[in-house]
């Protein structure tokens, strides 16, 4: 049966006669950031993510994107504004604002693999760095190589795989420590489109399996509409939040749906709000 993004957070228990919205799991308040050379990446940034959704923010090269992602993700500060957590869990900190700790994982732009060691050792790499034993993690790290399909090659080494397979591993490596928030740097942009279209298709199985909340950078316009529940269009440096897009249409999204009216519709309203995006002048 088909689920849509309201569907989501009904189950999460967000719907009180009419429809709400379910709680931010992160909210960014008036975030900006300015680098030490004078570059203003990011200028008043406002944005909630509720538990559960699937956001991608899709804006032009060097809107503030990947930078956004790294202050949530805790790899860099912001230089004005707040970052506060206001769903927490256990291991969260009592002030709500310190993030979900170890609930995150990153994604980056390129694998990142260690060249010289086994799939499994890649994978292996963060539960080692928080003191588990090779013999203690290797049933979770073999849980993880087989939700990406990989459980075969792990002991392969990166020289022997395809660049989706790595891509594979780098994901496998962010989902073994079981997060709750998944953060995505344009992961599958170096791929060709039949790879892109199945990891898409692949990791929209694994957000609807585990109930992940996902925040993926993108420059694709067709790629966002097909993964997300919101697209929010970032302008031209600095960067900051000029459009916020529901995509109403249900999971799962499977190949028909790439040529369907609703789809295309989607597309064409993200790709008017990009240009005009690129065409916002900056704030006095």
């Amino acid at each position: 049966m088909k689920t849509s993004p309201t569907d989501r957070n009904d189950a999460l228990g967000q719907a009180t006669g009419t429809v709400a919205k379910a709680p931010a799991l992160v909210s960014l308040k008036n975030v900006s950031k300015t680098f030490a050379n004078g570059t203003v990446a990011l200028r008043d940034m406002s944005l909630d993510i509720s538990r559960g959704d699937f956001v991608s923010l899709l804006g032009p090269s060097g809107c503030g994107k990947s930078t956004a992602l790294r202050i949530i993700a805790g790899l860099g500060d912001a230089s004005s504004g707040s970052l506060a957590w206001p769903v927490r869990s256990p291991v969260d900190d009592k002030s709500g604002t310190g993030g979900p700790n170890q609930d995150i994982s990153f994604v980056f732009q390129e694998p990142t693999l260690m060249p010289w060691a086994s799939v499994f050792s890649n994978v292996y790499l963060p539960l080692r760095l928080k003191g588990l034993s090779r013999t203690a993690a290797r049933e979770d790290v073999m849980d993880a190589l087989q939700m990406v399909g990989l459980e075969s090659s792990a002991g392969s080494y990166p020289r022997e795989l395809s660049g989706g397979m790595k891509m594979r591993v780098s994901i496998a490596r962010a989902l073994v420590t079981k997060p709750k928030l998944l953060l995505m740097d344009e992961p599958f942009a170096a791929l060709d489109e039949i790879t892109r279209f199945k990891l898409n298709n692949d990791l929209l199985h694994l957000w609807e399996k585990f109930g992940w909340t996902v925040i993926f950078v993108t420059h694709s316009v067709f790629e966002s509409v097909y993964l997300s529940n919101r697209i929010i269009v970032m302008a031209a440096r600095p960067g900051r939040v000029v459009q916020d897009i529901a995509v109403d249409a249900p999971y799962p999204r499977e190949e028909e749906f790439r040529t369907s009216d609703t789809y295309n519709d989607y597309c064409r309203q993200a790709s008017q709000a990009l240009h005009s995006a690129m065409e916002v002048s900056e704030p006095a």
